[in-house]
């Protein structure tokens, strides 16, 4: 018996599965519906075989022409905690006993062209009695201070050697979120380092930081000594100059910025020159357009800026404006929002007239005003 069903067996089990091949494939056969299914094979997205697989040619090209730098200035302290003592000092003024003390400090900088010239933060060279410049190949030599700007926080150094090496310039006004950003610097004085990350935004600005602001936001690692630094693309090109983070522990947290390249190379040519940044000021303070602001001036959906103080024999005032004007537009320009307004003015000429159109008393009224010369910021006291 078991002998037949092993000879029975096998035969009806092949039969079986021929069977159901059968109806599978040709399901009309036997009266069965058909069910026709189109498989399509999703899209390739180029997400992985966009940029560079490494970013060390990107290293290559940039490395060398950012620079350390090391500043020191001599500064007098008094000779004893006491005499810092506020108590002490209201009574015996400030006359106490002083000793000179050296204090150092680092940063980076980025060689801009083979004559010579480095852009680098103004905070990192203010005050600096010496600024020693070390190279990527191991030279070192003094710089001077050509000029800076401490409204931007930037300055122009010159160094005098041969066969120097250059950064090639980017366009940092054609960044987009999430291009891949190499932050390059001498990070705590440990030497050159390069960190990478994505830009993670641009134009920030009403960050307290400096007058003119238009950062680039990046979370490649910026980190005390990284000032001056580059910012670079995926393909070596500068975008940035690294000039601070947000950070509460003072390391680097993933948020960084930068100032775009763009605008640090217009105030290195004007410092380059002038021996100063040339901008236009049209000499007013200005506010928001608040809600409630609008409302009362009848101007509700409509941008402008308010008229919070003008300077004595300013532009402004020979050009009559007044307090609690709102302005609707510059040149043309929407004044929709002071700070942008205001940097659009001081890329104005002095001596150049634009046509302000302002809202007063219900009324719209054109003026014409003529820039005058921004003067420069009142100067920060320096320990002596």
């Amino acid at each position: 018996m078991l002998k037949a069903l092993r000879f029975f067996g096998w035969p009806l089990l092949a039969g079986v599965l021929i069977a159901t091949l059968i109806i599978q494939r040709y399901p009309q056969w036997v009266g069965l519906p058909s069910l026709d299914v189109n498989l399509q094979q999703a899209p390739q997205t180029n997400s992985v075989v966009q940029g560079p697989v490494t970013y060390a040619d990107a290293v290559v090209i940039a490395a060398p022409a950012v620079v350390n730098l090391y500043t020191t200035k001599v500064i007098n302290k008094p000779a004893h905690p006491l005499f810092e003592d506020p108590q002490f000092r209201r009574y015996f003024g400030d006359n106490g006993p002083k000793q000179r003390r050296m204090e150092s400090s680092l940063g980076s900088g980025v060689i801009m062209s083979p004559e010579g010239y480095i852009l680098t933060n103004n905070h990192v060279t203010t005050g600096a009695d010496q600024i020693v410049v070390a190279l990527r190949d191991g030279r070192e030599t003094l710089a001077r201070v050509v000029g800076s700007d401490p409204e931007t926080d930037l300055a122009v150094l010159k160094i005098d050697l041969k066969s120097l090496p250059s950064i090639t310039i980017g366009r940092s006004e054609a960044l987009r979120v999430g291009d891949v950003a190499l932050a390059i610097g001498n990070p705590f004085g440990v030497g050159q380092t390069v960190t990478m990350g994505i830009i993670s935004a641009t134009g920030r600005n009403q960050l307290g930081l400096n007058s003119y602001e238009d950062f680039i936001q990046t979370d490649a690692a910026i980190n005390p000594g990284n000032s001056g630094g580059a910012l670079v693309d995926a393909n070596g090109n500068l975008t940035g100059i690294n000039t601070a983070i947000f950070s509460k522990s003072g390391g680097s947290q993933g948020i960084g910025f930068a100032i775009p390249v763009k605008l640090a190379m217009e105030v290195m040519k004007s410092i380059i020159e002038h021996g100063q940044v040339i901008r236009g000021w049209l000499g007013i303070e200005v506010q928001p357009l608040t809600k409630e602001l609008a409302e009362s001036f009848g101007l509700t959906g409509r941008p402008g800026i308010v008229v919070a103080g003008i300077f004595r024999d300013g532009p402004a005032q020979k050009a009559g404006l007044q307090l609690g004007d709102v302005i609707l537009s510059i040149d043309g320009e929407p004044a929709g929002d002071g700070r942008k307004s205001m940097n659009q003015v001081a890329r104005i000429k002095p001596t150049d007239k634009v046509a302000i159109q302002v809202m007063r008393n219900g009324k719209e009224i054109k003026l014409s005003a003529e820039i005058g010369l921004r003067p420069p910021p009142a100067p920060v006291k320096e320990e002596e």
